[in-house]
């Protein structure tokens, strides 16, 4: 009886650090396919407080909240799903639709810096008057449609890390990537836009040294909000090239590649302590060449399609 009792424990035992192992294996897998999705995800972090932008702040954070239910749908319910039968059935497709999502990014980026650099005007638009609730939703769902598509492009980067492993794991990391994510850029958005709220209580309400954090943080906000705007378009763009960049490697046009990183490894080999960063530098700034490049033609494109159709972009 007693050895049977020790066979089981050592069963337990040996199932108990399996599971953890698959546990740590997980975790790690799912840490780097986010990091590699952190530009589309500093992106996501940088366009949601606009659609609490205008509104009463006591409803800013319920907002928050439905489009962070929203997004959490939107890779749970039907990105996560759609991902793995992507990786059973079409792997092959994986790596054009990386290459679209990343286009999109690129023409996104583009068009910011497109109008910042060649502002156009904009024709007066007469408002009707709608009650809260409508105007409310109406965000919201724009929130959710802009989300989905960021969220795509999430998911398939996290794909794109653990094509190799099993289904299962597969699975198991898009759900960690989904949820981690979520809850991070959204915890991150409502932290944001509440901020100059947190620091007018403090201002009013605190010591010396706390009235004059929020004074800081006030005066603060609207330059972190045009700083993440910047951030946010500037990864879009380099991320976007950079998987494009990738993807004509996968098909045999590995030039720009190349060139990218023979420029990033003779430029940082001489730095010292700094070569890495210097080399990360080098990389970004060839993809973002590269992903301007893209974004503009397909900005150009998508002008010339608007103009043939007698409508303004």
């Amino acid at each position: 009886m007693a050895g049977g009792l020790v066979a089981l424990l050592d069963d337990v035992a040996a199932l108990t650090k399996l599971a953890a192992a698959s546990l740590d294996d997980i975790a790690g897998a799912a840490g780097k396919a986010g990091a590699k999705a952190a530009g589309v995800v500093i992106d996501d972090t940088a366009v949601t407080p606009r659609y609490v932008t205008g509104l009463s702040p006591d409803r800013e954070l319920p907002i928050i909240w439905k489009i962070a239910r929203g997004s959490l749908k939107n890779k749970l319910l039907f990105l996560l799903p759609a991902a793995l039968l992507l990786s059973a059935f079409a792997p092959w497709a994986l790596t054009p639709i990386l290459m679209i999502g990343g286009a999109y990014l690129c023409f996104e980026g583009a068009e910011k810096v497109i109008e910042k650099v060649f502002p156009h005007g904009h024709e007066a638009v007469v408002e009707t008057v709608q009650d809260p609730a409508t105007i409310e939703n109406e965000k919201v769902s724009g929130a959710i449609r802009t989300d989905f598509i960021l969220s795509a492009e999430i998911m398939a980067i996290a794909l794109a890390d653990v094509a190799d492993r099993p289904l299962v794991t597969q699975g198991a990391v898009l759900a960690v990537v989904a949820i981690a994510i979520t809850v991070g850029v959204y915890g991150v958005v409502g932290l944001i836009v509440k901020m100059d709220d947190i620091g007018l209580h403090l201002a009013k309400g605190g010591s010396g040294a706390l009235r004059a954090v929020g004074r800081g943080l006030v005066k603060g906000m609207p330059k972190l909000l045009a700083a993440l705007s910047v951030i946010g378009t500037a990864a879009m763009i380099w991320v976007g090239g950079g998987i494009i960049v990738h993807g004509l490697a996968e098909f045999g046009l590995a030039g720009p590649e190349h060139v990218i990183h023979h420029a990033a490894v003779a430029v940082g080999g001489g730095m010292g302590a700094m070569s890495g960063v210097v080399e990360w530098i080098v990389t970004a700034t060839g993809a973002g060449i590269v992903g301007l490049v893209v974004g503009g033609i397909v900005a150009a494109v998508v002008i010339a399609i608007h103009r043939a159709r007698g409508k303004k972009h």
